[in-house]
């Protein structure tokens, strides 16, 4: 990288209930309000760092970082990984970059960290970029697969899983599928998946994202419009993006409609926010 690096790579190193981490992270400063993504189920902090490259946000500090047992980051015990452990992570991360009040932008298994973190600081999230994160229990189609197909061998549950995902017909599934055994520890699906279904489930994460009051955006891919909720969330005020030629990861089928919608929501003409 040359001298006038676009970002900077960090490692953090703190515990989350005993449990020892390591996050590798990405991030930069700047004179506007900060963005913070949280990353989906097997995908990484490098989701996100084409940020740089739209002038749109210039002038804004981001911070990405990847979940524990994920990416770059490591963590002692993988199966403490669950949804609240990666709240109270993104806490932590928030607290040693020192940023208070932020733009938050979560996918999937990141969307549903994100409304958990919004709805316990609602008034630091100045907005709210929801990218097919789960808000009712239709949204668990990846993670359910811990209860639809069930092994005991971890490891084994993954092979199957990756090799499901290969062969989906959904936009870019076997894109992602390729990289999963190199982004995400298997150690760490179960316990992941199992956080995600209880949450969708049980949680009542549709009351939760309709009753946050920060501007609200829900992202979602064309393939997926047939989503029940889309004119209910609607009519309580979110903002409906969908994205085309698209399914569940708006990052690798469609990226350039991605950050524009983004940017429709957080960049306002003639806001210093």
């Amino acid at each position: 990288m040359s001298a006038n690096k676009e970002f900077i790579h960090t490692h953090f190193n703190f515990p989350v209930d005993d449990v020892e981490l390591s996050v590798a992270a990405i991030h930069r400063e700047g004179h506007l309000s900060p963005i913070v993504f949280l990353h989906g189920f097997g995908s990484t902090k490098e989701d996100y760092a084409d940020i740089v490259r739209h002038a749109a946000f210039d002038g804004h500090p981001f911070l990405a970082y990847d979940a524990p047992g994920c990416g770059a980051s490591e963590c002692s015990d993988l199966s403490r990984v669950s949804i609240p452990f990666l709240v109270k992570t993104a806490e932590q991360m928030l607290d040693r970059l020192g940023i208070d009040r932020f733009h938050l932008v979560g996918h999937s298994m990141g969307g549903l960290t994100a409304l958990m973190l919004a709805d316990r600081h609602p008034d630091r999230v100045l907005s709210f970029v929801d990218i097919e994160g789960n808000i009712a229990p239709e949204d668990c189609f990846l993670s359910r697969q811990i209860t639809h197909y069930p092994a005991d061998d971890a490891e084994h549950f993954f092979d199957e899983f990756i090799a499901r995902t290969l062969q989906s017909p959904a936009y870019a599934s076997a894109l992602y599928a390729a990289s999963l055994r190199h982004k995400v520890r298997a150690g760490a699906v179960g316990p992941i998946f199992r956080s995600m279904v209880e949450l969708s489930d049980n949680a009542d994460l549709m009351k939760k994202f309709l009753g946050l009051p920060c501007p609200r955006m829900f992202m979602y891919g064309e393939q997926n419009a047939s989503l029940s909720y889309l004119s209910h969330i609607e009519r309580h005020g979110v903002r409906l993006s969908e994205i085309g030629a698209c399914g569940h990861f708006p990052m690798y089928s469609n990226p350039v409609a991605m950050w524009k919608e983004i940017a429709v929501l957080l960049v306002r003409p003639g806001s210093t926010s």
